[in-house]
């Protein structure tokens, strides 16, 4: 082959690499850049680790054989490599300290790893005793949010993000019961809700809405919901209805325990899912949308209206977990300038979640009490990128997520397609919404083509 055509093939290869690593991020990891990355790696490794202060110098037992044998003194060993594994989005990477090291330095070191390994990201974190695990990230996952084909949906364990490092960002309502959204005006924090109701409408749970903008936001969505409220008025009452039911259902625990000493522990429950599936009440998700036009008031009567909700949602992010009530409380500011009650609700949320928001004071409303470094982290989050958030929970991990882009259209059409599964709540027939019936629609026939000679 001439020197010119190869020449040649070799530059439009390098062009279309370049083409498809701009175009296509995704498609170009898993053709060429997962194996560059691997062998990059490789090669770098004992002199990254050696400067970035990852390795250990070698012990007495081996300096002492290099003197005795007339050797030179051996280096310092970096970690060992336990398992290199390619992922869709990135690698990982599996290491096994050695004696004296310490996970932390690696977690401090990720920037610099980063860097030296020419990846988008690495997150660090310990696996057991002495094993850590590197995960690193290829390309920007967050620029363009593609989920993967399979998803595990398992009851109240719903998938509603991508994380940073390429895994899926799941929501459990039964390991994290109660939330907080936060997020300015054109944030995402509708989409990353709207985003919920849509996992959430297949799944076997009764869906209760307060929406106080006259019900713009979940109105559209109400044939799936059992009760929504769209004025400060109704929701006092929905909440308080929805105390009564927590309070019956913890009647039907009581009742159903029966304990002695002849009765099986596994048997002997303290809450809902303990109870047996022909007596289990359907579980509530409870959805409340801009939290602040409940909390304010302007003359008296509408200040004792407040005091209802506020005490309302008090008890419940309290006391409902066991009773299968779980609160999604969204709004754009929660602080204690929303008055008595405000800090003691946000206390009981275990799971922050936190848009982009227009002050620090916001963000340090989620994670204030949780991590400084979250606080940064939301501040940080841009404009021209709407559905990204960062989520952390009570014991100071966080993470920066991305929900994907859900269209009004697609949340009704799921909760359409799921209507039958609504179920009938006790106690709160009159707040369920009244819709006309559906009606069929007929599509026409495509026109016959001519027929040809």
């Amino acid at each position: 082959m001439p020197t010119n055509t190869f020449l040649g093939l070799v530059l439009v290869a390098v062009v279309a690499a370049l083409v498809l690593r701009r175009l296509r991020p995704a498609w170009y990891w898993l053709s060429i850049g997962v194996t560059l990355a691997m062998v990059r790696i490789v090669f770098r490794y004992a002199s990254v680790m050696d400067a970035c202060g990852l390795t250990v110098p070698p012990s007495r037992l081996r300096l002492t054989l290099a003197r005795m044998t007339n050797r030179p003194a051996p280096q310092s060993r970096p970690p060992r490599i336990l398992r290199m594994r390619p992922t869709r989005t990135g690698l990982v990477l599996r290491l096994k300290l050695q004696p004296g090291q310490d996970a932390f330095d690696f977690a401090a070191s990720t920037d610099r790893l980063r860097h030296s390994f020419a990846m988008h990201g690495i997150s660090s974190r310990e696996v057991k005793s002495g094993v850590i695990e590197l995960r690193m990230t290829g390309y920007d996952v967050l620029a363009r949010v593609q989920m993967p084909a399979k998803v595990i949906r398992d009851g109240l364990r719903i998938p509603v993000a991508l994380r940073e490092d390429g895994e899926v960002f799941y929501r459990d309502y039964q390991e994290v019961p109660h939330a907080l959204n936060l997020g300015a005006t054109k944030s995402g924090k509708s989409v990353y809700q709207r985003h919920l109701v849509k996992e959430l409408a297949s799944q076997h749970v009764a869906l209760v809405g307060i929406d106080c903008k006259q019900g713009v936001e979940l109105a559209p969505l109400a044939r799936r919901f059992s009760a929504l409220a769209d004025n400060p008025d109704d929701a006092a009452d929905l909440l308080e209805a929805l105390v009564e039911r927590m309070a019956d259902t913890y009647q039907v625990i009581r009742r159903e325990q029966r304990i002695s000493a002849d009765t099986p522990d596994a048997e002997i429950t303290a809450d809902l899912w303990g109870l047996p599936e022909d007596l289990r009440p359907v579980p509530v998700v409870l959805l409340v949308d801009e939290v602040a036009e409940l909390a304010l008031f302007s003359n008296t009567q509408e200040k004792k209206r407040r005091e209802r909700i506020v005490t309302a949602l008090v008890r419940l992010v309290q006391l409902g977990r066991a009773a299968g009530i779980y609160v999604e409380i969204c709004g754009q500011r929660f602080g204690a300038e929303l008055g008595d009650g405000i800090t003691m609700l946000r206390a009981q949320l275990t799971g922050r979640v936190s848009h982009r928001v227009n002050d620090e004071a916001s963000a340090k409303m989620a994670f204030g009490d949780i991590s400084p470094d979250a606080v940064l982290a939301t501040t940080q989050i841009p404009v021209e990128r709407p559905g990204m958030a960062v989520a952390g929970d009570s014991s100071g991990g966080w993470v920066r997520i991305r929900t994907p882009f859900t269209t009004m259209r697609q949340a009704v059409n799921a909760c359409t397609a799921h209507a039958d599964r609504t179920p009938v709540l006790e106690g709160l027939e009159s707040f369920r919404p009244v819709l006309p019936a559906l009606v069929p629609v007929e599509i026409p026939a495509p026109a016959a083509r001519p027929a040809t000679a």
